[in-house]
């Protein structure tokens, strides 16, 4: 009989151990593309956190079930149960346990942020992110663009040619510097697909660094409530060949200035040219931003 239960609780483990595994695997596409350095790095670590969480969670909920179907008073049995005594061996393992876990995870969590270094003026001389069988190496950002923030719209500006969009382009596979400014309320720089986000504080000048990888077209969103119309204020991000990246610069420059369509100012005019008011108070959106690249 304990053989058999010995033998159970083998088969057991290594059944928990395989569907964590294959639930860490597929948590992989639970997310957007991975189109950034530091999305490897977070992915990686957000499988590893499903991994340990589904063992733990199906390792519980097993011997709940366990007990409920097979350890359960006979009907009418209301006796007391055994009077078991502390087991001193017990209760050290069940303790160092989840603290060793935890300190391994914090341990991982950690090295992974050290890893990205996304935030502030870090040294990054030639620093490798290993993914898998992956491995790209991060050097000194190339390029520096800087990012205003208002209620509700999105402007960059490219030094480098002197040239503004409410469309944010990035070359791939060099790392970018971001000036995130804001010039009225709380706002938050979120890009999924990248894995990153940066809030963005009035009266302060925040420096951001990634590394785009991945050539598409993806979504940047506000991840802060700004406001009445803080949903529409979303833009694309354009990660394009460094050659093709150089080339949008160019034409660009040759732009004249024009106002973007703004779709905060165009639903704000809709409302007030109703004859019908609700009377709820709001905050006029600024005037659309005049830029070169207007999208």
């Amino acid at each position: 009989m304990r053989l058999r239960n010995i033998l159970f609780l083998i088969a057991y483990a290594i059944a928990l151990t395989l569907i964590s595994l294959w639930m860490g695997k597929v948590s992989y596409s639970w997310f957007p593309p991975q189109a950034s350095a530091e999305s490897l790095l977070i992915d990686e670590l957000f499988a590893f956190f499903v991994t340990i969480g589904t063992f733990i969670f199906l390792g519980i909920a097993g011997v709940i079930i366990y007990s409920v179907v097979f350890q359960r008073a006979a009907k009418y049995d209301y006796s007391d149960g055994p009077h078991i005594e502390g087991n001193v061996a017990l209760e050290i393992v069940w303790t160092s346990i989840p603290i060793l876990l935890v300190f391994w995870l914090a341990g991982y969590s950690y090295q992974v942020y050290d890893q990205i270094a996304i935030r502030g003026s870090m040294e990054l001389n030639s620093l490798p992110i290993v993914s898998g069988q992956t491995a790209i190496v991060i050097t000194e950002p190339s390029q520096a663009i800087e990012v205003i923030a208002k209620q509700w719209s999105w402007v960059f500006r490219y030094p480098e040619k002197d040239v503004t969009s409410t469309e944010l382009h990035l070359p791939a596979n060099q790392r970018v510097s971001l000036t995130l400014k804001s010039e009225d309320v709380l706002h938050g720089l979120y890009i999924p697909a990248f894995r990153v986000k940066q809030d963005i504080v009035p009266n302060k000048t925040t420096n951001f660094e990634f590394t785009p990888i991945k050539e598409g077209r993806y979504r940047l969103r506000d991840s802060q409530f700004s406001g009445t119309y803080f949903a529409t204020m979303q833009t694309d991000v354009v990660v394009e060949s460094p050659e093709a990246y150089q080339k949008w610069l160019f034409e660009t420059a040759k732009r004249k200035p024009s106002p973007a369509n703004n779709v905060a100012a165009s639903e704000y005019v809709q409302q007030t040219e109703k004859a019908f008011k609700t009377g709820w108070p709001t905050i006029v959106p600024a005037e659309p931003p005049v830029v070169n690249y207007p999208t």
